[in-house]
């Protein structure tokens, strides 16, 4: 009876620890590695993951398709402190043209942690936009909140009309999941 309790110790044993060695491995595959500079790390668009290397990747495009899928470093750059620790981060907009006439704007994050910078997920603002500023959200209910500001055209207009409506988009960052969230403008509660 001895042997039994012990044999079914050490199978939960090895049960638990390699429960514990998988969701280490799954979650190690799920994060990006840190690199130094903020251009040549990893950003996950539409479920892709892009490797930048000095502001700019090629990928393939879907199957059946000649062209390639271009990303690249558009700037508008913000810096700030997103996470509360101590460091800043960098949030800045990437283009991507998928062979049509679009160019899609998309709001990224670099956080910046001790071993370098991660990538977050990309954040669409639009096709054929005309990028504004980045800034700090002037709410001061707002904690860690940025704003996309940006231009685009009046609902029903055509993709040829140059946009002409200022618009904005309140972000926050999610620095576990690495994804944006909206926070409304007037949001009256903490934003944590």
């Amino acid at each position: 009876m001895k042997k039994i309790v012990i044999g079914i110790a050490g199978v939960a044993a090895i049960l638990v620890g390699g429960f514990f060695a998988l969701n280490s491995y799954i979650y190690n595959e799920k994060q990006a590695s840190p690199v130094a500079e903020h251009k040549n790390a990893q950003y996950v668009i539409d479920g892709q993951h892009i490797k930048l290397e000095d502001g700019k990747a090629e990928s393939e495009a879907a199957p059946g398709s000649a062209s390639k899928i271009v990303t690249r470093y558009f700037g508008n750059e913000l810096s700030t402190d997103l996470n509360d620790d101590g460091r800043d981060d960098i949030i800045f907009l990437l283009t991507q043209e998928t062979g049509g006439s679009g160019i899609f704007h998309y709001v990224v994050a670099a956080l910046n942690t001790e071993r370098g910078y991660i990538g977050s997920d990309g954040y669409l603002l639009g096709d054929r936009i005309a990028p504004q500023t980045i800034e700090i959200s002037p709410n001061p209910r707002h904690k860690n909140v940025i704003v996309a500001n940006y231009a685009d055209r009046e609902v029903g207009q055509p993709m040829t009309m140059q946009p002409s409506v200022g618009k904005s988009v309140f972000l926050k960052l999610d620095s576990v999941s690495m994804q944006w969230g909206i926070v409304e403008p007037s949001f009256e509660g903490e934003s944590r």
